[in-house]
Protein backbone atom coordinates (compact mmCIF):
# COMPACT_ATOMS: atom_id res chain seq x y z
CA UNK A 1 0.00 0.00 0.00
CA UNK A 2 1.36 3.43 -0.78
CA UNK A 3 1.48 6.14 1.66
CA UNK A 4 -1.58 9.03 1.54
CA UNK A 5 1.00 11.71 2.47
CA UNK A 6 3.23 11.15 -0.72
CA UNK A 7 -0.06 12.74 -2.71
CA UNK A 8 -0.38 15.96 -0.68
CA UNK A 9 0.50 19.01 -2.48
CA UNK A 10 3.71 21.25 -1.45
CA UNK A 11 3.49 24.65 -1.88
CA UNK A 12 6.88 27.21 -2.54
CA UNK A 13 8.16 26.80 1.67
CA UNK A 14 8.84 23.28 1.27
CA UNK A 15 10.39 23.76 -2.44
CA UNK A 16 12.73 26.32 -1.09
CA UNK A 17 13.55 23.94 2.20
CA UNK A 18 14.28 20.81 -0.47
CA UNK A 19 16.55 23.07 -2.12
CA UNK A 20 18.58 24.30 0.81
CA UNK A 21 18.66 20.24 1.33
CA UNK A 22 20.11 19.57 -1.82
CA UNK A 23 22.82 22.55 -1.48
CA UNK A 24 24.08 20.97 1.67
CA UNK A 25 23.78 17.68 -0.23
CA UNK A 26 26.80 19.38 -2.78
CA UNK A 27 28.09 21.07 -0.12
CA UNK A 28 29.25 17.68 1.10
CA UNK A 29 30.58 16.20 -2.11
CA UNK A 30 27.51 13.45 -2.33
CA UNK A 31 26.17 15.15 -5.55
CA UNK A 32 28.18 17.40 -8.29
CA UNK A 33 27.32 20.78 -9.70
CA UNK A 34 25.34 18.82 -13.02
CA UNK A 35 23.26 16.29 -10.77
CA UNK A 36 22.83 19.60 -7.98
CA UNK A 37 21.10 21.66 -11.47
CA UNK A 38 19.03 18.54 -12.91
CA UNK A 39 17.80 17.66 -9.30
CA UNK A 40 16.79 21.16 -8.68
CA UNK A 41 15.10 21.76 -11.67
CA UNK A 42 13.09 18.84 -10.71
CA UNK A 43 12.41 20.39 -7.09
CA UNK A 44 10.83 23.46 -8.82
CA UNK A 45 8.29 22.07 -10.77
CA UNK A 46 7.31 19.42 -8.44
CA UNK A 47 4.01 19.13 -7.15
CA UNK A 48 3.46 16.45 -4.31
CA UNK A 49 5.90 15.20 -1.51
CA UNK A 50 6.29 11.89 -3.25
CA UNK A 51 7.69 14.08 -6.34
CA UNK A 52 9.94 15.65 -3.72
CA UNK A 53 11.02 12.73 -2.12
CA UNK A 54 11.93 11.00 -4.74
CA UNK A 55 14.62 13.28 -5.66
CA UNK A 56 16.84 12.16 -2.14
CA UNK A 57 15.81 8.36 -2.37
CA UNK A 58 19.90 7.76 -2.72
CA UNK A 59 21.05 10.67 -0.36
CA UNK A 60 21.28 10.16 3.28
CA UNK A 61 19.91 12.42 6.06
CA UNK A 62 18.74 15.33 6.12
CA UNK A 63 15.72 15.12 3.77
CA UNK A 64 13.07 17.64 3.36
CA UNK A 65 11.01 17.77 6.30
CA UNK A 66 6.73 18.13 6.14
CA UNK A 67 4.98 19.97 9.22
CA UNK A 68 1.82 19.32 9.63
CA UNK A 69 -1.07 21.47 7.45
CA UNK A 70 -2.24 24.22 9.67
CA UNK A 71 -6.14 24.12 9.77
CA UNK A 72 -7.37 27.47 7.74
CA UNK A 73 -10.37 27.89 10.35
CA UNK A 74 -10.50 27.25 14.18
CA UNK A 75 -12.64 24.52 15.42
CA UNK A 76 -16.33 25.78 16.92
CA UNK A 77 -16.32 25.96 21.40
CA UNK A 78 -18.66 23.19 22.11
CA UNK A 79 -20.67 24.42 25.75
CA UNK A 80 -21.48 21.72 27.64
CA UNK A 81 -25.32 20.24 27.33
CA UNK A 82 -27.93 21.92 29.85
CA UNK A 83 -29.88 18.65 30.45
CA UNK A 84 -32.14 20.50 32.95
CA UNK A 85 -33.24 23.00 30.18
CA UNK A 86 -34.61 20.72 28.25
CA UNK A 87 -36.80 19.63 31.33
CA UNK A 88 -38.11 22.89 32.02
CA UNK A 89 -40.40 23.24 29.04
CA UNK A 90 -42.39 19.89 30.19
CA UNK A 91 -42.30 20.67 34.07
CA UNK A 92 -43.94 24.70 33.21
CA UNK A 93 -46.29 23.57 30.64
CA UNK A 94 -47.70 20.23 33.07
CA UNK A 95 -47.52 23.24 36.22
CA UNK A 96 -49.35 25.46 33.89
CA UNK A 97 -52.32 23.08 33.11
CA UNK A 98 -52.62 22.08 37.22
CA UNK A 99 -52.50 25.79 38.28
CA UNK A 100 -55.52 26.20 35.22
CA UNK A 101 -57.43 23.63 36.99
CA UNK A 102 -57.07 24.17 39.97
CA UNK A 103 -57.68 28.14 39.55
CA UNK A 104 -60.61 28.14 37.18
CA UNK A 105 -63.15 29.30 38.82
CA UNK A 106 -60.96 32.71 38.41
CA UNK A 107 -61.65 34.49 34.80
CA UNK A 108 -58.02 36.06 34.99
CA UNK A 109 -56.30 32.66 35.01
CA UNK A 110 -55.45 33.44 31.63
CA UNK A 111 -53.29 36.33 32.44
CA UNK A 112 -50.69 33.82 34.25
CA UNK A 113 -49.22 32.04 31.32
CA UNK A 114 -48.11 35.23 29.46
CA UNK A 115 -46.83 36.40 33.01
CA UNK A 116 -44.79 33.20 33.32
CA UNK A 117 -43.60 33.29 29.42
CA UNK A 118 -42.68 37.02 30.59
CA UNK A 119 -40.61 36.10 34.08
CA UNK A 120 -39.11 33.20 31.86
CA UNK A 121 -37.81 35.14 29.36
CA UNK A 122 -36.29 37.96 31.53
CA UNK A 123 -34.77 34.66 33.78
CA UNK A 124 -32.86 33.30 31.18
CA UNK A 125 -31.62 36.36 29.15
CA UNK A 126 -29.98 37.67 32.58
CA UNK A 127 -27.62 34.15 32.46
CA UNK A 128 -26.90 33.98 28.96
Amino acid sequence: MSDPSRDIRIGDTERQQALQVLGEHMSAGRIDITEYGERSAKITTAKTRGELMALFYDLPDPRPQFVAPVPMFNEPVRTPARRWEGAVVPVVGIATVILFFALVRNPLIFLLVPAVAILWAQWNGRRR
